[in-house]
């Protein structure tokens, strides 16, 4: 079988091909159709060496369709392959790296979402850029009407024009600020069709609704978390999880000695962004006798509220993966017994299930579920490795 990789690029693609370490074809195609004389239907079947990315996704799936076996390619291990390395990266050099590397077998493959997950990501992608684009039109708009004296009270965003018109502003401040308004209106409009559409998405998986069970999490955190993880079961425990997201503790350990840093931050940002608001959620919550509630105000005793909160958002997502891989709900009092990884145990009654779902159905719909992420989130202070508590 032949072995060919490609560097997909913004305007164009680098193929290259190699036999026993030796290139014997390059090219470069501008549209990725173009890639139908190289590896179409009609050519000898190749094993191709793709770097994860969202193109990567449609390019994965053609590939497959004209009959060669794609290997989708973990960024967070590039350079391991010698792609970067003495300051020399073209797309040219990369592709080569990527044959070389195919060819030896020492590609760290990644995951390739299920197009479910991969058209519940794209809605969730639409719904936080409009999300955003409201809360920076709504930031302009009260920065505004500020600097021409006027103050506009807080209120939900969802009903802020509505809040302005009432208000009586002066003509200039109405005249500057009303075609802003009139953004925001459509803007919500467009929200609201979008979060149908995620409605009728989430409506297609039942673990979407057992999720919703665990406080803090809504229909946005619970799409997010299974849009990313994909299926539970790929995963061996819970910590795998929790690094996959980003939120264990970086590590530099030698000589005997455990150096433990800020959080990873690896893996998907929006998601552990929501799992950090979730966790915010937990803290403020008025049931001060849930298990998350009393873990999480322990550990702020000993810590600290911000390293508590990253700490709590990492356990969260134990307690999410467990609830998915054993198709539960969440339950408070075998939570407080065993704690996260011992929720493969429990076992549920029916009237429970039912109770517990009925619960979360009452947290409404996926409205304002991540309202606090604003569009141009702060640059927030690393957490060290406190996390690990």
């Amino acid at each position: 079988m032949r072995i060919v990789a490609l560097d997909l690029g913004a305007k164009k693609t680098t193929y290259c091909e190699v036999f026993q370490g030796q290139v014997v074809h390059r090219t470069t195609v501008s549209q990725i159709s173009s890639l139908r004389l190289e590896l179409g239907p009609d050519q000898p079947p190749a094993r191709v060496a793709i770097e994860a990315c969202r193109e990567a996704w449609f390019v994965h799936d053609l590939l497959v369709e004209w009959g060669n076996e794609v290997v989708l390619v973990d960024t967070t291990r590039s350079r391991r392959l010698g792609i970067g390395q003495h300051g020399r990266k073209t797309d040219r050099i990369d592709a080569e790296t990527l044959a070389r590397a195919l060819e030896e077998r020492r590609i760290p493959q990644a995951h390739v979402l299920s197009p479910a997950r991969r058209e519940l990501r794209r809605v969730l992608g639409v719904r936080r850029a409009l999300v955003e684009a409201r809360a920076q039109l709504v930031t302009t708009v009260r920065g505004l009407a500020r600097e021409l004296g006027e103050k506009i009270p807080s209120c939900a965003t969802e009903h802020f024009v509505g809040k302005v018109r009432a208000q009586k502003l002066t003509t200039d401040a109405t005249r500057l600020i009303e075609p802003l308004l009139v953004l925001v209106e459509g803007i919500g409009a467009q929200l609201a069709n979008t979060e149908g559409q995620l409605a009728l998405l989430c409506a297609q998986e039942p673990i979407m609704a057992a999720l919703t069970t665990t406080p803090g999490v809504g229909t946005v955190v619970a799409a997010s978390f299974v849009s990313v993880v994909d299926e539970a079961r790929r995963f061996a425990s819970a910590h795998q999880v929790e690094s996959y997201v980003g939120l264990v503790p970086s590590e530099d350990t030698t000589g005997g000695k455990r150096r433990l840093g800020a959080i990873s931050k690896h893996g998907n940002a929006y998601l552990r962004a929501l799992l950090v608001q979730a966790a915010w959620t937990i803290v403020r919550s008025s049931d001060k006798s849930d298990p998350l509630h009393l873990w999480v105000n322990k550990l702020i005793e000993r810590r600290g509220k911000r390293i508590a909160v990253v700490a709590l958002a990492r356990r969260l997502v134990g307690v999410l993966w467990a609830m998915w891989r054993d198709g539960t709900v969440y339950d408070a009092s075998h939570l407080a017994q065993q704690g996260v990884r011992g929720l493969r145990g429990a076992v549920q009654s029916l009237e429970q299930q039912t109770a517990a779902m009925a619960q979360a159905a009452k947290k409404g719909s996926v409205k304002r579920a991540d309202s606090s992420l604003t569009a141009t989130p702060r640059r927030s202070r690393k957490i060290p490795a406190a996390a690990a508590a």
